[in-house]
């Protein structure tokens, strides 16, 4: 509604001067006229224009114009809000803004609940694979470094891979390096590499062997749809999870998050954060993010990885790893891959948002 009357006077002021020129607004409304001018990309002088046509009911104070003018108001536009404060000076001081809205959660399902969508979520887990067509994607691979620990993220290099699932089984074939064909295995890229963490991360914390603990955290909406989170950990003693480095190698508890669609109870996304590192260990923080997406191949919808992000530190030396898994068609020894790498997921497409209570419309 909001949005809606910010459109309709804005309209107004384009269309209709001589109505304008009676107008009289309150302060919030003459807010909401220059963020949409902005946002519009209105000509300045035209603002300018319109607002000396108008007359406020209220003051209009000098902190509310600095706010106006950072949020893009050109100089006419300023200037003539000081005219309209200069002449609303003696009018009534403007009332506060109302307060934001509290969010308040959707309440948590009851134990019984949350027992069950877990050994859903286990019975979905444990048998991921099986239900997964063969198919190729492009996987690309954008890897980073921080040699400071403090100075920002440089590329290091970006690598498109060809990932093919064909019969249970991952095969890696390098097409790119920095846009230029290169032929190389994928084990000997050297640096940070990582494969098939998306099929059998997702297994290990749910094999009733590794007696993962579970405790429900919150609601959340990930890519518009409602999903459980729970956070869980797994003891060093259980754990399968390895970190390797040259000539050495280590198993190492972890603990993290784990996003279950509250419609079909699939896993939609999983954190880890690796713990029980020895002190001597070159790598001393790994922690890493794993999304899914509802994907269409040959007409059907399977959940597939999204974007993993890989973290690791040796002492101040900070990696990154941007791993994103794109274009997916069905399985086909014909099948080629275009010879491009895709630009970057947009940020939004793994960002979570909270669940309020009106549950998001599950696609």
């Amino acid at each position: 509604m909001h949005s809606m009357r910010v459109r309709a006077l804005v309209l107004l002021l384009c269309l209709s001067l001589p109505a304008a020129a009676q107008m009289k607004i309150t302060v919030e409304q003459l807010r909401a006229f220059i963020q949409s001018a902005v946002q519009l990309k209105q000509d300045d002088r035209k603002v300018a224009d319109y607002l000396r046509k108008m007359k406020l009911t209220n003051q209009l104070d000098d902190r509310t114009i600095e706010d106006l003018q950072g949020l893009g108001a050109g100089p006419k536009t300023v200037a003539a809000l000081h005219e309209l404060a200069e002449a609303a000076a003696s009018l009534p001081k403007a009332p506060p803004p109302p307060p934001k809205p509290v969010y308040v959660p959707p309440p948590p399902p009851d134990a019984m609940e949350q027992k069950r969508v877990l050994e859903a979520a286990r019975d979905y887990a444990i048998n991921y694979t099986t239900r997964l067509p063969d198919f190729i994607c492009t996987q690309v691979t954008r890897r980073f470094v921080d040699p400071t620990g403090h100075s920002g993220w440089y590329p290091a290099d970006t690598i498109t891979e060809r990932l093919s699932y064909y019969e249970h089984k991952e095969n890696y074939k390098v097409i790119l390096v920095n846009s230029k064909p290169m032929d190389v295995d994928h084990e000997k890229l050297g640096g940070a590499i990582s494969s098939g963490e998306w099929a059998s991360m997702m297994r290990e914390i749910f094999d009733p062997s590794t007696e993962t603990t579970f405790d429900w955290e919150r609601w959340a909406t990930l890519r518009g749809r409602r999903t459980h989170v729970f956070s869980y950990t797994v003891s060093q003693a259980r754990s399968k999870y390895q970190i390797y480095v040259p000539d050495r190698h280590i198993i190492v508890g972890y603990h993290g998050l784990i996003y279950v669609d509250k419609e079909n109870e699939s896993v939609e996304k999983i954190t880890l954060q690796a713990v029980d590192i020895p002190a001597d260990f070159p790598v001393q923080d790994v922690h890493l993010t794993l999304d899914y997406d509802k994907t269409d191949i040959s007409g059907h919808s399977f959940t597939l990885p999204l974007k993993f992000v890989l973290n690791s530190r040796e002492g101040k030396y900070l990696i990154k790893n941007e791993v994103e898994f794109r274009m997916y068609r069905k399985f086909s020894t014909e099948a080629t891959i275009t010879f491009e790498t895709p630009a970057p997921l947009s940020p939004d497409a793994t960002k979570e948002e909270p669940a309020d209570k009106t549950a998001p419309k599950n696609k």
